[in-house]
């Protein structure tokens, strides 16, 4: 079992930065690797952001290519999601997940493990 922890949310204007922490409990967190999903009213979860165990490679979303960075800390089983030039249609839940194995995944289906999410709040 893995448990997961978001903090870091919270109401940020428009053109602002926020960024998110991941903190991981239980089983070896280096072996697992790790995504961003947000969720936003009526919509659907969509993926953001997923980091390999190791950090060495990472994907993103279209909608936040450019704006957010994704990296991970395995001495410290944490995986933040530095999140700038935040814009009103980032408001959404944002959670973050993991799954058994080295490869990320884009996928929602394929993480095992959830954290209890983190509402962000980009004004305009």
């Amino acid at each position: 079992q893995v448990h997961l922890v978001e903090s870091g949310g919270g109401l940020v204007q428009a053109g602002g930065s926020l960024s998110l922490s991941c903190a991981a409990s239980g089983r070896t967190f280096s072996s697992y690797a790790v995504g961003w999903f947000r969720q936003a009213p009526g919509k659907e979860r969509e993926f953001v952001a997923a980091i390999r165990w190791n950090g060495g490679s990472t994907y993103y979303g279209d909608s936040v290519k450019g704006r957010f960075t994704i990296s991970r800390d395995n001495a410290k089983n944490t995986v933040d999601l530095q999140m700038n030039s935040l814009k009103p249609e980032d408001t959404a839940v944002y959670y973050c997940a993991a799954r058994s194995g080295v490869l990320a995944s884009t996928r929602l289906y394929d993480y095992d493990y959830w954290g209890q999410g983190t509402q962000v709040t980009v004004s305009s």
